[in-house]
């Protein structure tokens, strides 16, 4: 097949993420594929990392005359490529695909829903994802009843495809785990809890050094926190401040960037998904399950998708992962429970899998 995917995002977010691993996976299986990209932006570069076909538009343009340009540079593209599916995962820029499509440009038209933001079910919007667009990807059933009920899209016309890992990459590292947490000072006796996730307000590692204080002041001597990530919005400083206010400096370590992030993981004991909104895709979460280490979560979009009711609380009350925690730190049955439960999870978000749900979309339109 011949694909166009559009991934006209600002910075290296799970959005950007599922696009470019989806084009990577596409490009291997010997798919001809061409990355559309915002122009000098991250995903710009990662994609040229990968060794994709990147072709630079501006999408997000409000400027009539560069968008003008664009336009006519979307044309050229289409006449030259020929693609069979274009595939936006982004809004901006959308309504000019379709445009195009409808002038009959001949190609089928995906928008794949990677944002928490749903679209408003207005009648332009519901008119745009129901008789424009060939098909709507989402990715989360949260997501998924949005469309099917407020937007009244039709059942055919809407796919749940979660994202996927590289499972053979992201698994248990047992001699990374040991070098890490030698690194780290964390012994054999400690349990390790940890984020991964940049440093952001809704990643929730304010709440989560909170509740491990609590933890630790109720006698929990082996308690350590492992914070995997670098300051982004959040400064380093600022996840100091929070550690140093909540008394447990002494048990916390920082792994800033890092390119061992397997190992990093491994070195867990506990992983917590502590964000308050977000999450519509969840990259750290697969790689956290990938890696064989049991997770807790808030229920924010996808993620009551990915681990089991006895691993969720409410992401509008972070006090409840104080019991949850204390059972993941104390019960080592719950552990394994949350682990074995993970792997068949993870048994079904291969790169292998998210590919195949992929072209099973693009060949159905294909033969309709």
């Amino acid at each position: 097949m011949k694909i166009i995917q559009v991934i006209n995002v600002r910075w290296l977010n799970a959005t950007a993420w599922y696009a470019l691993y989806l084009s990577q996976l596409l490009d291997d299986a010997g798919h001809e594929v061409v990355v559309v990209v915002q122009p000098d932006t991250p995903p710009e570069e990662m994609a040229r990392n990968m060794g994709l076909t990147v072709v630079r538009l501006d999408l997000n343009t409000s400027n009539p005359a560069r968008l003008f340009t664009t336009l006519g540079n979307m044309i050229r593209l289409l006449r030259e490529f020929r693609p069979d599916v274009v595939n936006c995962h982004r809004g901006e820029g959308f309504f000019l695909w379709g445009l195009l499509r409808k002038l009959g440009m001949g190609f089928h038209l995906v928008r794949t829903r990677g944002d928490q933001r749903p679209p408003r079910a207005d009648f332009f919007n519901r008119w745009l994802h129901k008789s424009v667009a060939s098909a709507v990807v989402v990715t989360n059933q949260k997501m998924a009843r949005h469309f099917l009920h407020t937007m009244k899209t039709p059942d055919k016309g809407v796919w749940l495809i979660h994202g996927g890992v590289d499972t053979e990459h992201y698994r248990f590292d047992p001699e990374g785990r040991e070098h890490v947490r030698q690194e780290f000072g964390f012994t054999e006796n400690d349990i390790v809890v940890g984020l991964l996730g940049r440093f952001d307000r809704v990643k929730g590692q304010k709440e989560l050094i909170q509740t491990v204080s609590r933890l630790h002041s109720e006698g929990q001597g082996n308690l350590k926190l492992f914070l995997i990530g670098f300051e982004t919005a959040t400064k380093h400083r600022q996840v100091e401040d929070w550690i140093r206010e909540s008394g447990i400096s002494d048990i916390t370590a920082i792994s800033h960037k890092r390119d061992d992030v397997v190992a990093c993981i491994s070195a867990l004991d506990v992983g917590v998904v502590a964000s308050l909104w977000s999450e519509a895709i969840a990259r750290a979460a697969l790689e956290i399950m990938a890696c064989g280490r049991p997770l807790l979560s808030t229920d924010v979009n996808v993620m009551p998708d990915l681990v089991p009711e006895s691993a969720l609380y409410p992401t509008d009350t972070p006090e409840a992962l104080l019991p949850l925690l204390r059972r993941a730190v104390t019960d080592p049955a719950f552990r394994a429970e949350l682990t074995a439960a993970h792997k068949v999870t993870m048994s079904q978000l291969t790169g292998k899998d998210f590919l195949n749900r992929t072209l099973n979309l693009y060949q159905a339109l294909l033969e309709n």
